[in-house]
């Protein structure tokens, strides 16, 4: 069963799309790969390489890995970004090329091992952990807080207007309202917009298919009514927009956690103590802001790591 793609996700960012179409004949692995080589060659040697995607979180979320595994070990932490896809990052790791990274439960839905197909939060959280430790040797550890998963999503001020908190809530009003959606959503059949309107039974009176980038500025001008965006993105917040819970778990959860080779792990066991005030402390809203201060107020994912955690009193130095 295909659920969301998170493959598709590369186009969110517009600087990761753009090296890599400078590297058509290169893969982009390869690339960072060698910067690294080239860094230890100048004497510089990491202990841990961390892989990130080309999103904006997991950049930021590498940066406070660093941060706090050379804060508070003897540790030296390197980190390759723009991967352009989870499943990269896993091959990265399973080559042992990288050893940590930043992955979300639902990945457990492209095809990399034999699962249930349960949608319940605990239980995919637990078929991840089970499954990549047994095919893959990872350690996938206890959520941070958040999940990055498609939302819909209106202008808080309809929101409040119509008492709109949850998916249901439109149905309503369904005929009446414009829906601006990602294209291939619409067009898949199991997970995507049919699937969705027979386990809701909500059929918008009007649907606009348009590209992802756009639906945020669409639906705060007013050009359609709702749209489906991505849960934790920098753009609720530069929009004032509301996510409306998903009341009947339609869309599986996509929970964010730190991942680690378990050799990794079992060669410096204080990786996990040092990681560990992370865990569960990362809400949706806090990730929206952290995006928000990279993606709109252009600060670097290293200064707005490195602020979040002395916010929180968790660099020692």
């Amino acid at each position: 069963m295909s659920y969301i793609n998170r493959n598709q996700r590369a186009g969110r960012n517009k600087e990761g799309v753009m090296k890599l179409k400078k590297l058509k004949r290169i893969p982009m692995l390869v690339c960072m790969l060698a910067l690294a080589v080239f860094t230890s060659a100048c004497g510089i040697q990491s202990d841990i390489t961390i892989g990130t995607q080309t999103y904006t979180e997991t950049k930021i979320i590498a940066e406070m890995y660093k941060a706090l595994i050379e804060d508070q070990t003897d540790l030296k932490v390197d980190i390759i970004p723009d991967l352009a896809s989870s499943s990269l990052v896993i091959n990265a790791m399973k080559r042992n090329d990288v050893q940590m990274a930043t992955l979300y439960t639902g990945e457990i839905f492209n095809n990399h091992f034999p699962i249930s197909g349960t949608k319940d939060r605990a239980k995919v959280l637990q078929e991840a952990q089970d499954g990549f430790q047994e095919y893959f040797g990872f350690t996938w550890m206890n959520p941070l807080g958040f999940e990055n998963t498609y939302a819909f999503t209106v202008r808080k001020d309809l929101a409040e207007a119509n008492g709109y908190t949850k998916i249901s809530d439109v149905k309503k009003d369904m005929s009446s309202m414009k829906l601006g959606v990602d294209t291939t959503w619409l067009e898949r059949s199991t997970d995507g917009y049919p699937a969705f309107s027979k386990a809701y039974d909500i059929k918008f009176g009007q649907v606009f298919p348009m590209e992802i980038s756009l639906v945020y500025s669409a639906v705060a001008n007013e050009q359609v009514d709702i749209v489906l965006a991505y849960s934790t993105d920098s753009r609720l917040k530069a929009y004032q927009l509301q996510t409306l819970q998903d009341d009947q778990q339609f869309f599986p959860p996509y929970d964010a956690s730190p991942v680690l080779r378990s050799d990794l792990l079992k060669k410096y066991p204080e990786i996990q103590d040092t990681i560990a005030p992370l865990i569960g402390h990362l809400d949706a809203d806090t990730m929206i802001s952290l995006n928000y201060q990279v993606d709109i107020e252009k600060k670097s994912e290293r200064e707005v790591a490195i602020a979040y955690l002395k916010e929180k009193g968790l660099l020692k130095s």
